[in-house]
């Protein structure tokens, strides 16, 4: 392809309010343009990259028997509302009525849609399992778009579905995809890491994220080194179900005493104006759980996990209780709660550091007072006990005991375990051999195509531009004749040309009118993997290659090219970039 015929406009320059590396390097190289917030138009050089993405992930997809299909983003609403997530998956959902006032909704995924197009289409257990999947373009209303390709309102996806009669054949699928998943971002040049975590408005009740590494990333993960254990800090597990510990008798602990602590609304005031650590206070939050109040209890340093409370109460949904409530279950405003004399009201459920307290600071249920000396099993009792707390760095690996350590990453796919959710409510189901008709149980497994081309780039770019992985890269060299005027070097450039297009390889040929300085820096910020250079040595039959990557030069004779370009395509990828 001849560069001076393709839509490449480059920018020097990007406003102070594009934050992310593969946001700004997607402008400047003349990738991506801006129509609305969250909304782009892809140019010549990212579309190609992005086919090369769909490229690796449908021969993966394939490769384990997956079938490619093409579902509608317009999606009718009374099949979400057979699964109620027309109320409930919250406002990222697109809605709108046609002209005859019927409603419908941009598809932000697409397991209603599937689970209807199988249960008119199979009902045989000899059609089972079986596996279908899609790229297409999504559409979710983000509340803040504003990380370029990361976090769009209109984005690529593709989104797999299997369907199956027994648990057996989903574990099997499962790990077919999970596998598939590894290939394709190892496949891609990804540092990634698999994650346990939570289904989210999805749904189910098994699911791993995968990750990839980068300081960018707007996820945190919990990873031990030692083992290969890493999760969401959602989802992140601590040791903590075990045998209560031995505290210190109850008989030796005085009564509760009531205290004043005007203005104390905060762990930290309390500390202060206590005198104790927050390792000696109870921190107690009202939530709601699926509509219900819950009081929840954690050490005064440590932080509650909404996730963790949602699932331990098998909940759907769990957010904090406003003022109002909070003062209708406690008495009392927000920061003068605690447990004592609550049961009756509310559940309550605790985290099992509590149990490793003797005695606590807690709130008296009202205003500008708190409890001291108020123990477990004498002064107040709890519902239940669960890991609800998120994890801290220098925590304990639950699988190994090793420290745990954080890090950033960025989702670009996830898979789930759904079992019967959709196709129970949707009454989806077929005939086993006995003729008893069952659920379809099912499985769901998504990866961000767009956000892949965006991760990438954030993982592979350096302090001029781009640096792409040899696998995704719009071309992988790129042509430069210095002078096109120079009849010398723009023949030798042509030849050069041809031999490279007649070797099956792709090619971007920079036979532009301009300075030289302006094309190597062009050709620095769109980042292809090997430039080679016909210029001053032209007339010597002697051309320059330079690769991407690790900078590394040299020279040789363009009647060496047959040879000398596959091992120097084999070169871009040796070196890895921070």
């Amino acid at each position: 392809m001849r560069q001076k015929n393709m839509l490449i406009p480059t920018l020097r320059n990007v406003g102070a309010e594009v934050e992310m590396a593969s946001h700004r390097w997607m402008l400047r190289a003349g990738m991506i343009r801006q129509s609305a917030a969250g909304v782009y138009s892809y140019l010549p050089l990212a579309y190609r990259s992005l086919r090369k993405v769909e490229t690796v992930v449908r021969e993966e997809m394939d490769r384990i028997g997956a079938q490619e299909v093409l579902m509608p983003s317009l999606n009718p609403a009374e099949l979400w509302r057979e699964t109620g997530r027309w109320e409930t998956y919250g406002p990222e959902l697109i809605k709108l009525e046609d002209r005859h006032q019927r409603d419908f909704l941009l598809g932000p995924t697409h397991e209603e849609v599937i689970t209807d197009l199988l249960r008119n289409a199979v009902n045989s257990y000899k059609r089972l399992p079986m596996s279908l999947y899609q790229i297409q373009t999504k559409f979710r209303d983000e509340r803040r778009p504003r990380s370029g390709l990361l976090r769009g309102r209109e984005f690529l996806m593709k989104d797999a579905y299997s369907f199956h009669g027994d648990q057996e054949t989903l574990d099997q699928t499962y790990e077919d995809m999970y596998n598939a998943y590894v290939r394709i971002f190892s496949r891609l040049g990804l540092d990634f890491r698999a994650v346990e975590a939570d289904s989210g408005a999805i749904g189910g009740k098994e699911s791993h994220e995968f990750m990839v590494l980068a300081d960018s990333g707007e996820d945190t993960l919990v990873i031990c080194d030692h083992c290969n254990y890493a999760a969401n800090i959602e989802m992140a597990q601590l040791e903590g179900d075990q045998e209560t510990p031995e505290r210190e008798r109850i008989d030796n602990i005085p009564p509760m005493e009531k205290v004043m602590t005007p203005q104390t609304t905060t762990i930290e005031d309390v500390t202060q104006l206590l005198n104790c650590s927050p390792q000696d206070v109870i921190k107690s939050l009202l939530f709601m759980v699926d509509e219900k109040p819950v009081l929840v209890l954690v050490r005064g340093d440590h932080e509650v996990n909404e996730v963790k409370v949602k699932n331990a109460l098998d909940g759907d949904q769990c957010t904090l209780a406003d003022q109002e409530m909070v003062r209708q279950v406690a008495g009392a405003s927000a920061g003068f709660v605690g447990p004592v004399g609550l049961k009756e009201k509310v559940q309550i459920v605790a985290d099992f550091g509590i149990r490793q307290m003797s005695a606590a600071v807690v709130g008296a249920n009202e205003e500008d007072t708190h409890l001291l000396q108020a123990v477990l099993g004498r002064d107040f009792q709890v519902d239940q006990f669960a890991d609800i707390r998120t994890v801290q760095e220098g925590d304990s690996c639950p699988r190994c005991g090793g420290d745990i350590r954080f890090a950033r990453g960025i989702e670009v796919g996830h898979v789930f375990k759904l079992g019967t959710r959709y196709s129970e409510a949707m009454n989806a189901t077929f005939l086993d051999q006995q003729g008893k008709e069952h659920p379809f149980i099912m499985g769901c497994y998504g990866i961000g195509i767009s956000r892949l081309v965006a991760a990438i780039i954030e993982q592979h770019h350096d302090d001029n531009g781009i640096v792409w992985p040899l696998a995704t890269a719009p071309f992988a060299v790129h042509l430069i004749v210095v002078n096109p005027k120079n009849e010398t070097q723009a023949s030798l450039a042509e030849r050069v040309y041809e031999d490279i297009s007649q070797a099956g390889v792709e090619v971007l040929f920079d036979d532009r009118q301009e300075r030289a300085g302006v094309k190597f820096k062009d050709a620095d910020l769109i980042g292809i993997p090997l430039r080679i250079t016909v210029g001053s040595k032209a007339s010597e039959g002697l051309v320059e290659y330079k690769l991407r990557r690790s900078g590394d030069s040299g020279i040789f004779s363009a009647e060496e090219l047959s040879t000398r370009l596959p091992e120097l395509l084999k070169q871009t990828d040796q070196t890895t970039v921070s």
